[in-house]
């Protein structure tokens, strides 16, 4: 299973009135995440082939709290890709303060062929990709 591994420290803008962490910003933490992944594969969330622009729409994305967070404390974010289906991928995210587990994140994403004239169509995942995705 490939893992990755990223740190980000809290920002003012990321909390709430209570100066916590705004639920919210974890799904912005995540996608940072796996655009950093994706970076360290020599691959992007827009990417281009013979056949036009690619991209990864998000299906189903969720989150489970533990801990509050607060500005300026920073978070490491573990990054995991649990599933290389035909189509979509999978991952897994662990964000800790330290030592201590602060919440768990899930996100799915599907291969999407991009066109000006028609809405995204899911594809599968090209070899090419796939192969990097699913490296050990």
């Amino acid at each position: 299973m490939i893992r990755f591994t990223t740190q980000r420290q809290v920002e003012f803008r990321d909390t709430d009135a209570a100066g916590m962490v705004h639920f919210s910003v974890f799904f912005n933490y995540m996608e940072e995440a796996e655009h950093g992944f994706l970076r360290s594969l020599g691959l992007s969330v827009l990417t281009h082939d013979a056949l036009g622009p690619l991209s990864w729409p998000r299906v189903r994305a969720s989150c489970d709290y533990r801990q509050a967070v607060r500005f300026e404390q920073v978070l490491d974010i573990d990054l995991s890709v649990r599933r290389v289906g035909e189509k979509s991928v999978t991952y897994d995210f662990v964000f800790r303060q330290g030592p201590q587990v602060v919440a768990h994140g899930e996100l799915t994403t599907v291969c999407c062929r991009l066109s000006a004239a028609a809405p995204p169509q899911s594809i599968a995942i090209p070899a090419e990709i796939r192969a990097r995705l699913e490296a050990p």
